[in-house]
């Protein structure tokens, strides 16, 4: 007799996006909902948290139902809640749970709590469920630069993580320095691709430094002390190319140390994901180094790279096949705990 499929219902709500998906068996997606924020927060040039949370509380029943009516399915036929308890935004992330545990106490299913830097890692897999053996895995968001051993049993071991401003957040800092708008990472992404990156040779935080950490606050600084010296670079004709030499040290040293860490643990399989691995000129030059170097490179799809609950439901499915189960007084975190 066929095993009977399982049907997680992911939620997230981590920072300013409100996401529901439906996933069968960890890797078919029926459903995925994100209701985004950034039209809300453009005008603050970044995310306020209060807002934040106050519309995760206004829109988080209505993404939960489009989600099932998508998947075309109703609380009934869903096995588990999984949802995002940490890291995040603490505000935000108590409505996601919050809706998660009253469904799970209405409906006695069991309840999961994810780690959302752990989801990401786990979005690969809905591109690629076969994916086994040891990897690296690069997380890139607007809040993390994280380089992670993941073993063939898919558990997580940090190897290393941002000691000041992620690349999402020197991606904003720097749209907004030079008033391009928000979220910075697509803007900068699409100027540069008509410009010239070797317009100015920004310095490479950390690329040397023996470890897998990043830092990239001074390579921001030190683009605001170019400016400051010479005012010209910031001319119309000149922004494309600007950004371009910006977004080329961020990518360089991403890219060196994630292949870095491939070799030094003789391991030949990259995962990608987060907000930033949405980013074309890194996509681009991970597939090129990885083809140069012999290694597997995994990167998910647009839609999967950004915040959204499929991953969530993705992870929950191979938590609950795992036996995992919370109770109803979990609590949330900013931390991660890898």
């Amino acid at each position: 007799m066929k095993d009977k499929n399982i049907h997680i219902l992911g939620i997230e709500t981590s920072c300013d996006d409100t996401a529901a998906a439906v996933v069968r068996d960890g890797k078919q997606v029926l459903s995925n909902v994100v209701s985004s924020q950034n039209d809300i927060h453009r005008k603050y040039g970044g995310v306020v948290p209060e807002i934040a949370s106050r519309k995760h509380i206004e829109v988080i029943g209505v993404v939960i139902q489009e989600a099932l009516n998508r998947a075309k399915m109703g609380l009934d036929a869903v096995d588990a809640v999984s949802v995002t308890h940490r890291p995040g935004l603490i505000g935000s992330l108590l409505v996601g749970v919050g809706a998660a545990k009253a469904i799970s106490y209405a409906k006695g299913i069991p309840l999961i709590g994810t780690n959302h830097l752990k989801a990401h890692i786990y979005s690969n897999l809905l591109i690629n469920p076969h994916i086994t053996g040891h990897c690296i895995g690069l997380i890139v968001s607007g809040g993390h630069s994280s380089i992670y051993h993941v073993d063939g049993q898919l558990q997580i071991r940090a190897l290393g993580h941002t000691v000041d401003d992620a690349a999402g957040e020197a991606f904003d800092k720097i749209a907004r320095y030079l008033g391009l708008g928000y979220p910075g990472g697509p803007i900068i992404d699409k100027l540069s691709a008509s410009g010239d990156e070797q317009f100015i040779e920004f310095p490479r935080p950390m690329m040397d430094s023996g470890d897998y950490n990043f830092s990239f606050s001074g390579l921001k600084t030190a683009l605001i002390y170019a400016t400051k010296k010479n005012p010209q670079i910031t001319s119309e004709k000149n922004m494309a190319s600007l950004a371009a030499s910006f977004q080329e040290s961020i990518v360089d040293v991403l890219v060196h140390k994630t292949v870095k860490a491939c070799k030094d643990y003789g391991i030949n399989t990259i995962l990608v994901s987060g907000g930033v691995a949405a980013n074309s000129r890194l996509r681009q030059r991970f597939e090129q180094t990885c083809e140069k170097e012999g290694i597997a490179l995994w990167i998910p799809p647009l839609w999967l790279c950004m915040d959204n609950a499929a991953m969530v439901a993705c992870l929950g499915y191979y938590e609950f096949k795992a036996g995992k189960r919370c109770t109803l007084d979990m609590d949330v975190s900013s931390r991660s705990d890898i």
